[in-house]
């Protein structure tokens, strides 16, 4: 592994012979697999700088999914094991952070021009939030939906360092007539058709105090793959928002309409935001807010185990309101016994919860289930939407013991 420190001083060419060697010769270097628990599930594991071995989706641009065995080290996702989502090919690999600048402008007093240094000197602020990609779980589908076909490790939990979007957007002046900030990054597309990424945030949602632009994670600098040297972080909002490699802030008066959001990453307009499978939305909205979920993650499922007493332990999570019950089912949801919760590290984060069983010997449907402190909580029944968004179905966990 390289060297946070060494790896910023690489050149794009080696850097980029480094990312292009790790992407490809590893998949016949290695010849190791792994099998999704769906149709066609089959990935290489691939090993790329900063990071361990991940499940490789797609090579250009990288695509990786976390291992689900990783959320049982732990509330917090190690950095070099954190998901990996682009959607352009074109990644900047040559960043000097010396040299690294954040332009704010459109609609305010004071276009600024920031560098990495200006941006630290302000008063740093905290939070532990999951990052989830919003097609996560898109594997488990039924019917199928195009799109990458992930299981349930495209998403994350980290400690995150930086400034609070509002106090840039408050160096610059925000003018009266603002209705949305738009964010763009470094990576680039590489065909002329693709259009540039870009994503928006209304702007009373902007400045409220908790969107962030974050340079650490989990103590160090953010890895090269995760957006160093700088991104944005929406507590509680789909991945989709947090901008990597963030180096422009623009102010509108008006409300984007590019594709990333007026035709990408939309959701039926309802309470479900969802529709019968195979059919259309009659009217969509940009997706946002997580949907709360839970995951039994030391017992794996088809997983032979003793009879007797057996502690089950897991994570839950949601868009902000936070964890108020996680319940645990041995008889697939004929009956619930509270789980115990453990530490609580703020409403955006991963809540641990455990529960000691008693299996008698013959096969069980486990089941989890949370609740927030909204009152809502899990379906019972998976529903679908044509873009393979927001799943958070109660899982089944289906073991044997003896």
């Amino acid at each position: 592994m390289i060297d946070r420190r060494n790896l910023i001083r690489y050149s794009a060419t080696t850097f980029g012979t480094l990312l292009a060697g790790a992407a490809l010769d590893p998949l016949k270097a290695l010849a190791a697999t792994v099998t999704l628990p769906f149709e066609n599930g089959e990935r290489p594991l691939v090993k790329y700088p900063q990071k361990r071995l991940m499940i490789g989706l797609t090579e250009r641009p990288p695509q990786l999914e976390t291992p689900f065995s990783v959320f049982n080290e732990g509330v917090i996702t190690p950095n070099d094991a954190f998901f990996v989502r682009y959607h352009l090919a074109g990644i900047p690999l040559d960043i000097d952070p010396s040299t690294f600048t954040l332009e704010v402008k459109g609609k305010v007093d004071k276009p600024l021009k920031l560098s990495l240094a200006d941006i630290k000197k302000m008063p740093a602020v905290e939070i532990i939030a999951v990052n989830q990609c919003s097609g996560n779980s898109r594997g488990f589908f039924n019917p199928r939906v195009s799109g990458g076909q992930l299981a349930n490790g495209a998403m994350g939990n980290a400690r995150w360092k930086g400034v609070p979007l509002k106090t840039v957007l408050d160096k610059a002046g925000v003018q009266a007539s603002a209705k949305q900030v738009m964010f763009g990054g470094m990576d680039q597309p590489v065909v002329d058709k693709t259009p540039d990424f870009a994503k928006a945030l209304d702007i009373d949602h902007a400045r409220d105090g908790e969107v962030m632009l974050a340079y650490a994670m989990n103590g160090q600098d953010l890895p090269v793959l995760n957006g160093f040297p700088l991104r944005l972080v929406v507590p509680g909002y789909f991945g989709t928002y947090w901008v990597k490699h963030l180096n422009e802030i623009t102010v509108l008066d008006d409300v984007l309409d590019n594709f990333w959001m007026k035709t990408a990453y939309r959701i039926p307009d309802n309470d479900c935001h969802c529709v019968e499978p195979g059919t259309a939305p009659k009217a969509t909205i940009p997706i946002n807010r997580f949907v709360v979920r839970s995951f039994i993650t030391n017992v794996i499922d088809g997983a032979k185990i003793r009879t007797g007493t057996t502690t089950l332990k897991g994570i839950a999570f949601d868009g902000g309101k936070g964890i108020k019950e996680v319940a645990v089912s041995t008889d697939g949801g004929k009956t619930w016994t509270p789980a115990k919760l453990g530490k609580e590290l703020g409403k955006y984060s991963f809540r641990e919860w455990s529960l000691p069983v008693k299996l008698r010997a013959g096969a069980h449907d486990l089941r989890v289930r949370a609740t927030n402190n909204g009152g809502q909580t899990q379906p019972m029944e998976p529903s679908w939407n044509p873009a393979g968004y927001m799943r958070n179905v109660v899982e089944s966990v289906r073991v044997t013991a003896g």
